[in-house]
């Protein structure tokens, strides 16, 4: 069994960034700029802005958050969008999710401009990621991708199981690895027998949120585990959504958590909003 590293990697491509940002700023004298939107008190949202904020300092953006209340309006939230949509020094815009129930998450989320959507959310980048073509890819399927990449593992002709069906990751690493040329299947809460499905898997991709919803029963010998869970139990341990202690000693190839898929979707976000900036600076000449 061989641990994929998203640590390592994502250190690794935040060199790239780094290295390319001091160009772009070299050549073109701009420097790449994410904003963020973060409505409420949610500690995990918190953190995860956080950990983003870090990172941007280290790569050398400038980036901003825009922190709302929790009873902050549909009207005030939509305003603040259309803002940064018009502001030339921001390039990457980031609603961090979920949104309160109050607001309409869709309506927000098609206001932002496909070409600073570096989170891959909108119907724009979507319809091009379902037709193979290029756009902005939400951040932790495209980091799961590099991971495989940076391991030397091709999905093609291989069955690849995708365990949870949600529009941020499960929907578009099923079209990622669709378009790399896999055979793919979506399982999701109304899946029946989900054990039949996954010990079919010779690539096996799980973000579901579920502790140990995959056990060393419902996998094949040598089988590639992507565990994109992410959970804290009851005693504040981080863990994701496979039992790693038991799986881990029957397939390949497995991603810890954490260390494995988190780092990498905090890289790509870099990634995105690098590219972002270079496809925007283009359009300005």
């Amino acid at each position: 069994m061989q641990l994929l590293d998203g640590k390592l990697l994502s250190q690794k491509i935040e060199k790239t960034v780094l290295a390319n940002t001091k160009i772009l700023k070299q050549t073109t004298g701009l420097v790449p700029g994410l904003a963020v939107i973060l409505v409420g008190h949610d500690p995990a949202s918190a953190a995860y802005v956080n950990m983003k904020k870090k990172a941007c300092d280290r790569v050398g953006f400038y980036s901003v958050t825009h922190e709302m209340p929790e009873d902050i309006s549909q009207e005030a939230i939509e305003n603040t969008i259309t803002m940064m949509n018009k502001n030339p020094n921001i390039h990457g815009i980031l609603v961090q999710l979920p949104l309160p129930p109050h607001i309409n998450t869709t309506r927000i989320l098609e206001l932002v401009d496909p070409s600073k959507d570096v989170d891959g959310f909108h119907p724009y980048n979507v319809g091009r990621l379902s037709t193979g073509l290029e756009g902005f890819v939400p951040c932790t399927p495209l980091g799961v991708m590099e991971l495989l990449k940076e391991y030397t593992i091709d999905v093609k002709g291989k069955n690849c199981v995708v365990v949870g069906a949600s529009n941020i990751v499960g929907k578009p690493m099923a079209a990622l690895l669709l378009n790399a040329n896999a055979t793919v299947e979506i399982c999701h809460i109304f899946t029946d027998d989900l054990k039949k499905h996954t010990l079919n898997a010779d690539l096996l991709f799980v973000g579901a949120g579920v502790i140990n919803l995959i056990r060393e029963d419902m996998v094949q010998e040598n089988a590639i585990i992507i565990d994109i869970g992410i959970n804290r139990t009851s005693s504040g341990e981080l863990v994701g959504d496979v039992d790693f202690a038991h799986v881990s000693k029957k397939c390949s190839y497995i991603t810890p958590v954490p260390g494995g898929v988190g780092p990498m979707t905090i890289a790509m976000l870099l990634n995105n909003s690098l590219k972002a900036a270079q496809i925007q600076t283009k359009e300005q000449k």
